[in-house]
C-alpha cells in the first residue's frame, strides 16, 4: 500500500513511518521541519519538505497518488494555541482543509486523522473518558482538532473518502521533543541530564499536579498499522485508561535516569511547583475499549517500562 504521512519527520509521525515500512508499505513523507527533524525520517521513505498549507500540495499528491493519508502534521502546543489561536487555526484547520481538497482531487481512498483525546473532551464529566462523552474543548488547539474531525464527515458525505480518527492520549517515547501535550516527559529527562531543576504545574488543590494518560509510542504505532485496513467512518480513543499525576511521572523518570546515572543530584528528586497554565486540564484519561473492538488494538506497555525504553534511547543520543 502507498501511504503519505504528513508530519513524518516528527516524534510520533517518524515512528509510524518506521512501522509502515517494516510491514512492507511504500511511504512518502511531507514535513516542513518546523519541529520535525530530517534525521528522524527513515531512508527508505521518500521525503518532501513542504508545509501542508502549500499551494504545491495538490501537485505532489497527483504525482505520488497515495492510497492512504496519515495526518500527523499539526501545531501541537496547547499553550501556544492559547497565545496565538490564529496561527493554530491556520495550520490545524486551514492546513487540514488544503490537505483534504488535494486528497479528493488525487483520489485518496482513506484518511487517518490524528486527533487529541487528551484535549478535545475538555473537563470531561465522565472519567476515565469513553467516546460516548461529548467533546467540549477548552483550548484553541482542542477546538481546531475537533473541527478537523467534523470536516472528515463532510468529505465522506460529499466525496466518499473513508476515514478513521485516532484520539490520542499523551504519547511519549523515543524521538520525543519538549513540545506538545506530552512534552513534559522529554522536558523532565533533559532537565535531569543537565542537572537542572524541573517544574510540576498544578492547580491549588493538588500540588502533585494534573492527571494525564501516558501512552507509549510503540503501542501507538500499532494502532496506526491497524487503522490502514480497520475502522471506517469512526473515531477511537488511543490510551491506556490509567491516569498518572505529574509528580508520579516525574518520580518514575527520576528513578529511571538515576539508575543509569547514579551521579544525578538527589536534590533534583524534589521539583519546583508552579500553578497550572492557561488551557491546562485538571485531569484526562481515556478508555480505549472501542479501539479493541474496531481496531483489535489495546495498549501493551506499562508506564515504567515505557519510561525505561525512552531513557535508554535518550542516553544513546548523548
Amino acid at each position: 500500500m502507498k501511504i503519505l504521512v504528513t508530519g513524518g519527520a516528527g516524534f510520533i509521525g517518524s515512528n509510524v513511518v518506521d512501522g509502515y515500512l517494516a510491514e512492507g508499505h511504500e511511504v512518502v513523507v511531507i514535513d516542513d521541519l518546523s519541529t520535525g527533524r530530517r534525521g528522524n525520517v527513515n531512508k527508505s521513505a521518500r521525503f518532501h519538505k513542504m508545509d501542508i498549507r502549500s499551494g504545491d500540495l495538490l501537485s505532489l499528491l497527483l504525482e505520488e497518488r497515495p492510497q492512504v493519508i496519515n495526518h500527523h502534521a499539526a501545531q501541537i502546543s496547547v499553550p501556544d494555541s492559547v497565545e496565538n489561536p490564529l496561527h493554530d487555526a491556520d495550520i490545524n484547520v486551514s492546513g487540514f482543509l488544503n490537505l483534504m481538497e488535494a486528497s479528493r482531487k488525487a483520489g485518496v481512498r482513506k484518511v487517518i486523522l490524528i486527533s487529541s483525546g487528551g484535549a478535545i473532551y475538555g473537563e470531561a464529566k465522565e472519567y476515565p473518558t469513553t467516546e460516548n462523552c461529548e467533546p467540549k474543548p477548552i483550548s484553541p488547539y482542542a477546538v481546531s482538532k475537533y473541527a478537523s474531525e467534523n470536516y472528515l464527515r463532510y468529505y465522506r458525505h460529499q466525496y466518499g473518502i473513508d476515514y478513521i480518527t485516532l484520539r490520542y492520549a499523551n504519547v511519549y517515547g523515543p524521538r520525543q521533543v519538549p513540545h506538545g501535550e506530552a512534552g513534559v516527559v522529554a522536558i523532565f529527562m533533559d532537565n535531569l541530564l543537565a542537572a537542572r531543576p524541573s517544574v510540576v504545574n498544578h492547580y491549588p488543590d493538588d500540588t502533585d499536579g494534573m492527571i494525564r494518560d501516558y501512552c507509549f509510542v510503540g503501542d501507538v504505532v500499532k494502532a496506526n498499522l491497524a487503522a490502514l485496513e480497520k475502522g471506517s467512518c469512526d473515531f477511537v480513543n488511543i490510551g491506556t485508561g490509567a491516569g498518572t499525576k505529574t509528580m508520579t511521572l516525574y518520580e518514575t523518570i527520576f528513578k529511571a535516569v538515576k539508575s543509569r546515572i547514579p551521579g544525578i543530584p538527589q536534590e533534583l528528586a524534589r521539583p519546583d511547583r508552579r500553578l497550572a497554565r492557561p488551557g491546562d486540564l485538571t485531569r484526562s484519561c481515556l478508555v480505549a475499549g472501542k479501539a479493541k473492538k474496531v481496531l483489535d488494538w489495546e495498549p501493551q506497555t506499562e508506564l515504567k517500562d515505557g519510561i525505561d525504553k525512552t531513557v535508554q534511547w535518550r542516553l544513546a543520543q548523548l
